[in-house]
């Protein structure tokens, strides 16, 4: 692929991110107009809205799959782990809302997006392991619970519209459950 068709996905991913993130129904046409290309631009690199909404949605599990990787070579431990649940919950609206999107579309994650996911998962089951083998995740909490605090925390803080003190105090509280017992 040349460098300007490069460049053009590349921008038009990132507007599709911020338009579909902040409006699940906004439309392509959107889209060109915040990529400063147009529509054609759009279509040549994704032939359908439900296309464009896929690799979006994968290229943001893609990035929180590096980042945890990245954390997981990270000294501490625990603050790798904490770090990196905060962020996801953190970026959990847009993330839902472009899948929200999707599904509007009347299409569910294809390959690309569940292959990022299933990356992000394995990635965030590292800095699991390594928190709890450094003692800062209690040991008894397994993945698929922990997996489930992180999916109920980013759709509890999205549903209710917390705002970012609230979000981090709800988050400390989910956190001292998670770290073992000092007593």
């Amino acid at each position: 692929m040349r460098a300007d068709a490069q460049d053009n996905r590349k921008r038009v991913l990132a507007a599709a991110e911020e338009i579909f993130g902040r409006t699940p129904g906004a439309s392509t046409e959107d889209v060109a107009k915040l990529a400063g290309v147009g529509i054609g631009t759009v279509f040549r690199h994704f032939p359908t809205k439900t296309e464009l909404l896929e690799a979006v949605l994968t290229v943001r599990l893609e990035r929180l799959r590096d980042r945890a990787t990245e954390l997981a070579g990270e000294a501490d431990a625990g603050a790798a782990f904490f770090g990196f649940f905060s962020q996801v919950v953190a970026e959990a609206s847009t993330k839902l809302a472009i899948a929200e999107a999707l599904l509007a579309s009347g299409s569910a994650a294809g390959a690309s997006a569940r292959n990022a996911g299933a990356g992000m998962r394995e990635a965030f089951g590292t800095l699991l392991s390594r928190a709890q083998q450094s003692d800062a995740v209690r040991d008894d909490a397994d993945f698929p619970e922990v997996y489930a605090l992180l999916i109920g925390a980013s759709r509890g803080a999205t549903a209710a519209n917390l705002e970012p003190l609230v979000r981090d105090k709800m988050l400390e509280i989910l956190y001292d459950g998670l770290r073992p017992d000092r007593s």
